[in-house]
């Protein structure tokens, strides 16, 4: 499925009373996701390992006129075991009761290295927070998601996660991981009411792109802010009825 995200337009309110968690919220796609969502009229509960971090943008939304207090949610995908999962989900569950989107944003690069040349602790380490993670963290939600009227999941996949790509490493194939979970997760939940979906962003001037290619002239990049259109449509009503699908952003 292809996404028109130039003629796309989306109304003020649209995600009015949703409840959000957007992993990775705090720089980049993650960052900018969250200030729209809270524009939009969503309640965004905040995910990352830097409470410094989450706090600036937290205020950022604070900031903004008419918009519903965010949550901090500080996790470490890395080193989160099942109980910080669990406890995580029973946190929202008490504030909030129900999960109306899940954005699957956080991830890593790893090193960009022949698969000969690979070593096995970073692989391990690449995988688990770009796939493992996802996997643990979508499982603790489901039951908050399963509550919510028009649910959806966003998970965040890659060019290199639907062709392989030389060098790229345990980064693609966590994002060919990525693209099978989806569509698994969105196939085990056909006949619900909850959506999957993946979002590749394509170049976008974040940390991680500029991890990738640091000759790269950034000022040619599309932004966060520029991208997240296809965000909007697969988090609000218009895209009900659409899963399974990997849609780019550019």
């Amino acid at each position: 499925m292809s996404f028109d995200s130039k003629n796309y337009e989306y109304r003020p309110g649209l995600l009015k009373n949703r409840n959000i968690l957007i992993t990775g919220a705090s720089d980049g796609i993650g960052e900018a996701l969250a200030l729209c969502t809270a524009q939009l009229g969503a309640t965004v509960i905040l995910h990352g390992r830097n409470i410094k971090k989450l706090e600036s943008v937290y205020d950022e939304i604070l900031a903004l006129d008419g918009v519903a207090r965010p949550s901090i949610a500080p996790m470490d995908l890395a080193t989160a075991d099942s109980d910080a999962y669990r406890s995580l989900a029973d946190s929202i569950a008490k504030e909030f009761g129900q999960l109306d989107g899940l954005v699957h944003n956080a991830g890593i690069l790893g090193e960009k290295l022949s698969i000969e040349q690979y070593e096995t602790i970073e692989w391990q380490r690449v995988m688990h927070v770009n796939v493992t993670a996802a996997f643990a963290l979508t499982q603790v939600c489901l039951p908050l998601i399963r509550e919510a009227n028009d649910p959806s999941i966003i998970f965040t996949s890659s060019g290199v996660g639907r062709k392989g790509r030389a060098y790229w490493g345990a980064y693609a194939v966590s994002k060919f991981a990525i693209e099978g979970l989806a569509q698994v997760l969105a196939d085990e939940n056909r006949h619900t009411r909850l959506r999957v979906n993946c979002i590749n962003p394509g170049p976008t001037r974040t940390k991680l792109r500029l991890a990738a290619y640091p000759a790269e002239n950034r000022d040619k990049l599309k932004t966060p802010d520029e991208i997240l259109p296809v965000y909007i449509y697969l988090l609000g009503p218009d895209s009900q009825g659409v899963t399974g699908e990997s849609l780019d952003a550019q």
